[in-house]
């Protein structure tokens, strides 16, 4: 059954995202009549294809995780509100320190721990700190079971891991970790 769920779910994400970027989810949306049927089959038989033949790598876990609410509206809350605030302040950030007349930065590797057990957590978390400016992920590491990331900081503040790591994950940990459980 698993693998059964791991096709259908994959199948769902790719015949939306194809709906969404054919334009066809607004055909749909005005009335059957103003489909194209034709692109419709089509991005349902590529789908199909994609996840049968892709599904085993991109569910590792359970196919239907996100579709409880409280986790798939704190991805929502993630992605359109949490992470793009970071990114304006960081991006302000590396500006100021850009433009400033002394260039104040102290560039560094630090080794970050974090609470993260998710395969997908651990992923999103290193994304959200290598598109934020000013950081970028080198690595991610387990050692004696607790997982470290290695970042290159434009800054270094902190040489104390947990304090770095606060200061480089914000709340994007705590949020991910409530939706990657």
């Amino acid at each position: 059954m698993k693998k059964t769920g791991a096709i259908i779910a994959t199948f769902l994400l790719c015949f939306v995202l194809w709906l969404l970027l054919t334009g066809e989810a607004a055909g749909l949306w005005d009335g059957l009549a103003n489909a194209e049927w034709q692109i419709i089959i089509v991005g349902a038989a590529v789908s199909l294809l994609v996840a049968v033949f892709s599904a085993r790598f991109f569910i590792h876990e359970s196919p239907f995780y996100m579709l409880r609410p409280d986790r798939f509206l704190l991805l929502l809350f993630y992605c359109f509100i949490l992470f793009p605030w970071a990114l304006i302040k960081a991006n302000l950030d590396v500006a100021f320190k850009a433009l400033s007349p002394r260039l104040n930065i102290r560039p560094g590797i630090v080794k970050v721990p974090t609470d993260l057990a998710s395969e997908y957590g651990l992923a999103m978390l290193a994304n959200s700190i290598t598109l934020t400016p000013g950081t970028i992920t080198l690595d991610v590491v387990e050692e004696k079971g607790k997982h470290y990331y290695y970042i290159h900081w434009i800054k270094v503040e902190e040489e104390d891991p947990e304090k770095a790591g606060k200061a480089i994950k914000g709340s994007l940990e705590n949020t991910l970790r409530r939706i990657w459980r």
